[in-house]
């Protein structure tokens, strides 16, 4: 009995090692971030405290599936248990290390563990290699491959007395076996709480940063894999009765009257969209970022409407592409192009525009497969599509494709054979990691993200070389550019991802097409990228009914609001406020409501994400 008690211990002791120096790692990987935001040494220090229960927790499951061959072994002395047991660590040391060393990669960029939605990605590892800079993906392999087999190797040597243990009674060890079940139960359990312990039971900082390296990567892996598998049969954002959130979601786009204000001068102009990549408000000075970053913008903004309330839904690429054409906010936990089997349920902005005559084309310097990309566009019946390997090969490329500076001017004469009137996008990469761009990087102050920032310049500098080259073509007159971010991104500004500062991004309409009254205007009225489609329907006077997600954004009758998906909860904004909130941890990252407006509001959102998400599963 002592002995089986004790290897429970001596394994419990390895895994709260293994943890909490994989979550040191972390830390000090990502301790200019913990600078900037000037985190105290000891707030930093109870991180590793207040993970304690959980990673306790998470260790008890392993436990108890080691439990049984350990019995085992000393109930017949046959060497094959332990081997079976040394196996299950050994799984499980090497999987941990993994996620942990992922969520290292991945948290300046998406400031987020490790997801279902992230581990899609890896069925394409190549795809993760090209976004990622060489040496620190090199680095984090290195170091998960040291580390997990330094860890197991230690484990080894401190077990090898167990190798010379020979079978014992049986009775002595049937109630140590009992004994150690109840105790790891309860250990997995969190203790005898009549609440179990939960990722929530960790956060105890204002700084995410601090909460996510509290949270178990292996835990919190499972728990999020275990709610992604579940999705056909539970909405794990249900909150409120369905006829009760159907109805408000129903109030939310209702309108007094079906009309809209008129921008362009022409019925039916070409459209043309520069998707930029991980284009953040913090970039544009006019709404709010430093001056010189974005020089070209801040000069084409003189010939246009900007947008200065406006927000992305969600934060991949893909989802961004989801909203634009088929008018779907982001959703939690996955994304609606790795479902092709539900592309049917969604409407379709190109098929809406090509029934009115448009020919529609979609332009990227590196691989739609990313996101499965290709596959959304092909069913939304892009006329052309164009993609890395269509491109000459004497044009410079980096890791992910073909630089900005080539791209944009080979579009804007591409548009040439574009049959009128078109509906065309150009999704840019440059501003994207690794920013293997070429030329020089003349922006030097940041601390934070200099490398985006300079991404985001040279973008800048390609789309006038786009502007100078479109005003020369026999369409640009009867055209409106439409300039808007896919998403946002952490930022010299180190807005946590809970924020809706982090989700601000540019929306930038110009062109000839544009009526004069506009040009060199602004407007703070309160939208998001997934009202993009009806936009553009109701201005072309095309039937947008089938967007129910989506929004006319020059209806003066349209309700304001904006949401982005977090993978755990939402962010929802209104006039009256705005609030984020996690789900799992029932916890507000932010609230600037009014008593008098909270609880209404709070409903409003709530009930946004619940019937989008159940929609999501019905399809």
């Amino acid at each position: 009995m002592k002995s089986l008690l004790i290897r429970q211990l001596r394994l419990l002791l390895y895994w709260m090692v293994v943890y909490q120096l994989f979550r040191l790692v972390f830390l000090i990987y990502h301790h200019d971030l913990i600078h900037i935001d000037q985190i105290s040494i000891s707030e930093v220090l109870t991180t590793f405290r207040s993970a304690f229960y959980l990673d306790i927790a998470t260790a008890c499951y392993i436990l108890l599936l080691a439990l049984l061959p350990d019995m085992l072994q000393l109930l017949t002395g046959f060497s094959i248990f332990r081997t079976i047991k040394l196996i299950i660590v050994g799984f499980f040391t090497y999987v941990h290390g993994i996620i942990a060393m992922t969520e290292v990669g991945i948290y300046a960029e998406w400031q987020s563990k490790l997801t279902y939605k992230a581990l899609i990605y890896l069925r394409n590892p190549q795809e993760i290699a090209q976004t990622a800079p060489t040496a620190m993906f090199v680095l984090l392999i290195g170091l998960w491959a040291i580390f997990s087999t330094v860890f197991f190797l230690a484990y080894l040597w401190l077990t090898r007395s167990e190798r010379k243990e020979k079978a014992r009674l049986r009775w002595p060890l049937i109630p140590g076996f009992l004994l150690s079940f109840s105790l790891i139960f309860i250990g997995a359990r969190g203790g005898l709480n009549a609440i179990p312990i939960s990722i929530s039971s960790v956060y105890f900082s204002q700084y995410n940063i601090l909460n996510l390296a509290a949270v178990n990567p292996t835990y919190h892996f499972t728990v999020n894999l275990l709610d992604a598998v579940s999705l056909k049969d539970h909405n794990p954002f249900e909150v409120m009765p369905n006829d009760e959130a159907h109805a408000i979601v129903k109030q939310l786009f209702e309108v007094e009257k079906d009309t809209t204000v008129s921008i362009l001068k022409t019925s039916r102009p070409n459209i043309v969209v520069l998707l930029l990549e991980s284009y953040s408000a913090d970039l544009i000075e006019s709404l709010g970022g430093e001056p010189g970053i974005t020089p070209i913008i801040a000069k084409l903004e003189r010939e246009g409407l900007m947008f200065t309330n406006f927000y992305a839904n969600a934060n991949r690429s893909q989802q961004a592409i989801g909203s634009l054409i088929g008018g779907l906010p982001g959703i939690p936990v996955t994304t609606i192009t790795n479902h092709p089997e539900k592309y049917y349920a969604l409407p379709s902005l190109t098929k809406e525009l090509k029934k009115a005559g448009y020919h529609t084309s979609f332009y990227f310097g590196g691989q739609l497969n990313y996101g499965n990309i290709r596959s959304y566009l092909i069913y939304n019946e892009i006329d052309r599509l164009v993609e890395e390997k269509d491109l000459p090969s004497k044009f410079s490329r980096g890791k992910l494709g073909v630089h900005d500076s080539d791209l944009l001017p080979f579009f804007a004469l591409d548009l040439n054979g574009n049959k009128e009137p078109f509906f065309s996008v150009a999704f840019t990469l440059s501003s994207h990691a690794p920013y293997d761009f070429p030329g020089p990087r003349p922006i030097t102050w940041p601390q934070l993200e200099r490398n985006h920032v300079n991404g985001a310049h040279y973008t800048d500098a390609a789309i006038g070389e786009f502007f100078e080259l479109v005003r020369q073509q026999h369409w640009y007159n009867n055209t409106l550019f439409i300039l808007v971010a896919d998403h946002s991104k952490s930022t010299y500004r180190n807005h946590p991802l809970e924020t809706f500062e982090y989700h601000k991004i540019p929306l930038l309409l110009l062109g000839p097409a544009l009526t004069d009254s506009l040009r060199g205007k602004q407007t703070d009225r309160l939208f998001m990228n997934s009202d993009l489609p009806v936009t553009i329907l109701k201005q072309l006077g095309l039937d947008a009914g089938a967007f129910r997600w989506s929004r006319d954004m020059f209806n003066p009758y349209s309700r304001q609001f904006a949401y982005f998906e977090l993978n755990e909860g939402l962010g929802w904004k209104s006039p009256e406020g705005h609030f984020v909130w996690n789900r799992y941890a029932d916890h507000y990252w932010q609230n600037s409501l009014k008593p008098e407006d909270d609880a209404r509001v709070k409903q409003e959102g709530k009930a946004f994400l619940q019937v989008l998400f159940e929609e999501f599963i019905g399809y």
